[in-house]
Formats: structure tokens, C-alpha cells, sequence
């Protein structure tokens, strides 16, 4: 069950990247799990990764090889997280770069491996380590379309998104793709995304950009308020591309961070319009906060309440959950009698209390839709947030009831 059409795009070609993919059986037989991201050399990489103290092996190992040396290779497998696997995780997630070092040349340490799945159980080495070649004699450059259902889990569909640009008169290409749809609440969710483009980037820029944009975007989403143990977002810079480089100072930035931007914002969506057992995509925005850390309390509180969250399964306008929500927030100076809360562009909300205009009607007519505006205006300051989510149904309960079966 996903929110709206979100068929795969028509992928540019990232100059400098292939992907290849194989069934190793992993979890499932006969279903992609494993994907090879191939970096031609001098690529420049820089990625936000999961704040759980749980920390995957696989997450740990990547950003140590990440500081070590240039990447040449992403490997990716769906089906088991090695995660809550100590030592033993270590090492699995170790070995499986040798693995593919071995098989194409490159040095472990120039591999960079993630995982999605199960927690807790162990990494099946063997079948990723049978699966690389396969995986290997797959590469290509149009294969992202493949990549984005390889690294499925409970997605319902695969999520891709592509840009071409002009850079000082220059083409520049991004494409990614992404994955989750539970677990999701990423503090960079079980959430995966990789995005390349051809563009110049100096390595400490891309990082800056990777963090601020991922802010803008996968820190800005919430399915059920957990987050993984495995998150990862993933930018390669391969430049590629004719286009001069892009520095701090440079004029090409603000375009390059719009594209990007762009792109990871609706990777991000993507992943709540998919979302386990959704029915509503819902856009939660807090206005004239004092603080951005007071909009993102209030707006979490929202979008990450059960009450509100079955209401909205429901088509029910119970506009007292959300009041509820809000007053529970953390925002300790907050002034109730200035508060205005509004579904799309009906005010249910005035001073504190229902709006006298409000009638039922007008806030069932919202709720019947599949795509809902929430906005709470503080009335304390100018600052602005806004968080991506869904609501909660019964099939949510089932698949994560059922998950292991």
C-alpha cells in the first residue's frame, strides 16, 4: 500500500559510476539482494550516517574505511542488518569487503558495505561472498533502476529519483535511490539512499553539503519514530563531468545545492509515501517558532503521535489530538492563547481554542484526502520547520508483527 504513482524515472547516467546487481540469496531465494556501486578513481565520497548507539558493523566499518582512503566500491545487502552482532559483525562486515576487493582488484580498504534487514541475526557471508561475481560481471551505468529494487526490504516499490543540470554552460548529472518504509526516523531510518553525480566537488564541501542537505531532507521525515540501526546517505562526486569544479565561493554552488537538494527531498518523501501500511502522506509545518529546535519538538510531537496518527488512518478530524500534541511539544513558554492550528487552509484553531468559524464538515473534507496539510503557527517568532510522515493502519501493525515470518 503506497501513497500515490511513483513509477522509477528514466535514470541519467552518472559518468564515473556503475552498478551492478545479483540474487545471492540472502534472505529470499530468487530476489535481488546484493548491489556493487563501481567509483571511477578520484571520485570524492561523503555521508551522514545512523546516531543509534546501536551501531551496525556494517556503518562502522564504512566510516572507518571512509576516513582512510578514496572508495572505489559501495556493497550493499538487503535481507540481514548485521546488526547487534558485536565482534562477530565486525568481522563478517570485514571480511565481505576483502571479499570483493579480492574479486575486483581493489584494496579492502577502498570498500564501503551497508546492510538492511533483520536485526540480530548473522551476516550470511557465504552468499554475499558467492553472490560478487555475479554482481560484478552485472555493471553497468543504466543499471540504476535494478539497484533501486535490489536494496528493497518491506518497500512496496523501488524509489529513484534523476536531474541533468547545466553548470557554467556545462551538463552535470545526479541520480540516486533510496530505501525504507518502517523504522523510519532518521538522526543522520531502515533507511539507504545513494546519490551520485559527475560534478567537481572538494571533499570537505561535499561533506558540508551532505550534512546540511540531509537535514533539509532525511532528517525531516518520521514513519514510527524509530531509527535504525543501519541508516546511511551516500554521495559520490566523480567528476566527470566538463564543468568546472564547484568551491565554496563558487557561483555554480547555489544551483548545484538547489539540484541536490531537490533530489534528496524527494528521495526522502519517497520513503514516507511508501511507508508501511500508509494511507495519508502528511506535511507538518510549525511556524513563528522562537527557535528552530522549539518548530522541530512541536512539529515531531505531531507527526509522531499515535493519537493523531490513527485519526488521520481513521478520516477522523479529532483536532483535540493535535492540540494535545502540540502542548506536550517542550516548548515551555508557550503562550496556548496565541496558538492557530490549521488542516490544509482550514483554521480549526483560533487563540488557544476551536475556531468559532470551524465546522466538522470542513475538517472531514481534509481528512477524506490521501495528502494533508498540518500547520501550527506559535505566534513567538519567524522561524519555520517543516516534517514529512503518514499515518498508522492496521496493515502497519501486521507487517512488523509479521516481519521475521
Amino acid at each position: 500500500m503506497a501513497i500515490g504513482e511513483a513509477p522509477l524515472p528514466d535514470f541519467y547516467p552518472v559518468p564515473g559510476v556503475r552498478l551492478g546487481v545479483a540474487a545471492a540469496g540472502i534472505r529470499k531465494a530468487d530476489r535481488d539482494d546484493l548491489v556493487i556501486m563501481e567509483l571511477a578513481p578520484g571520485s570524492q565520497v561523503a555521508g551522514v550516517f545512523t546516531r543509534n548507539r546501536f551501531c551496525a558493523a556494517p556503518v562502522l566499518v564504512a566510516k572507518e574505511h571512509l576516513q582512510q582512503s578514496a572508495p572505489r566500491y559501495l556493497l550493499i545487502n538487503t535481507g540481514n542488518a548485521n546488526a547487534g552482532n558485536g565482534e562477530q559483525g565486525m568481522m563478517d562486515a570485514r571480511r565481505c569487503c576483502s571479499a570483493l576487493a579480492e574479486a575486483s582488484g581493489a584494496d579492502a580498504g577502498q570498500v564501503l558495505p551497508f546492510s538492511t534487514g533483520v536485526i540480530g541475526e548473522a551476516l550470511p557471508v557465504a552468499a554475499i561472498e558467492a553472490g560478487i561475481p555475479a554482481a560484478l560481471a552485472n555493471l553497468q551505468d543504466n543499471n540504476w533502476a535494478r539497484a533501486a529494487s535490489g536494496i528493497m526490504t518491506t518497500d512496496t516499490r523501488p524509489k529513484g529519483a534523476t536531474r541533468r543540470i547545466t553548470l557554467g554552460g556545462e551538463p552535470v548529472t545526479l541520480s540516486g535511490i533510496s530505501k525504507g518504509a518502517g523504522m523510519i526516523r532518521p538522526n543522520m531510518a531502515t533507511m539507504l539512499a545513494f546519490v551520485a553525480t559527475d560534478a567537481a566537488i572538494a571533499p570537505d564541501l561535499l561533506q558540508q553539503l551532505v550534512s546540511e542537505l540531509a537535514e533539509e531532507s532525511f532528517n525531516r521525515i518520521t514513519v514510527d519514530g524509530d531509527t535504525s540501526t543501519n541508516d546511511a546517505c551516500v554521495v559520490v562526486a566523480t567528476g566527470q563531468s566538463n564543468a568546472a569544479p564547484v568551491t565554496a565561493g563558487s557561483p555554480l554552488l547555489p544551483v548545484l545545492r538547489e539540484a541536490m537538494l531537490s533530489l534528496l527531498q524527494e528521495l526522502s518523501q519517497a520513503i514516507v509515501r511508501d511507508a508501511e501500511g500508509a494511507t495519508k502522506f502528511v506535511t507538518v509545518t510549525v511556524e513563528q517558532a522562537a527557535t528552530r529546535q522549539d518548530a522541530l519538538n512541536i512539529a515531531y510531537a505531531v507527526a509522531e503521535s499515535p493519537l493523531v496518527k490513527t485519526a488521520l488512518y481513521a478520516c477522523d478530524p479529532n483536532w483535540g489530538r493535535i492540540l494535545a500534541a502540540v502542548g506536550r511539544g517542550g516548548v515551555d513558554d508557550l503562550d496556548v492563547s496565541a496558538v492557530a492550528i490549521y488542516l490544509d487552509d482550514v483554521r480549526i484553531v483560533h487563540q488557544g481554542g476551536r475556531d468559532p468559524q470551524y465546522r466538522e464538515a470542513q475538517g472531514q473534507a481534509v481528512m477524506d484526502r490521501s495528502e494533508i496539510g498540518i500547520r501550527i503557527c506559535l505566534g513567538m517568532g519567524t522561524v519555520k520547520e517543516r516534517v514529512w510522515t503518514c499515518d498508522f493502519s492496521h496493515e502497519y501493525v501486521t507487517i512488523n508483527a509479521e516481519y521475521r515470518s
